[in-house]
């Protein structure tokens, strides 16, 4: 079953298990999304800035979660790096918005239009 495999709108609402197993799915989406730009980061920063892990472990996350750089940049690369790597972490956190929130939408949704098609019988 993958994300994307919802019940059709005729179908009735999934049973919790099948929620919880989507939602597990979609955090677990949204983790491997969330390490994959960490790892990203911290990997530019050590190369563009020449800073050890905990430094380019910090950077990269609070770029990552949308606070902003903790050290100043002192290269034109790093600079040029973390602009575009502000740009990739921003893409990150809507598409793994979209992966948590559409479950949760959906089966909103899919319950809104269940219970009015059982009005209309």
């Amino acid at each position: 079953m993958l994300i994307s495999d919802f019940e059709h709108r005729r179908s009735p609402v999934a049973s919790r298990h099948v929620f919880a197993m989507r939602m597990a799915r979609a955090l677990g989406l949204w983790a491997v999304l969330t390490l994959g730009g960490l790892v990203i980061g911290m990997a530019g920063y050590a190369a563009t800035e020449g800073m050890g892990f905990a430094d380019a472990f910090v950077n990269a996350a609070m770029i990552l979660s949308g606070m902003g750089p903790v050290d100043q940049l002192h290269t034109t690369a790093g600079k040029v790096f973390a602009g575009f790597y502000a740009i990739l972490s921003g893409l990150i956190i809507v598409i793994g918005a979209g992966f948590v929130l559409a479950p949760v939408a959906h089966r909103v949704l899919h319950r809104f239009h269940v219970e009015t098609s059982r009005e209309k019988d």
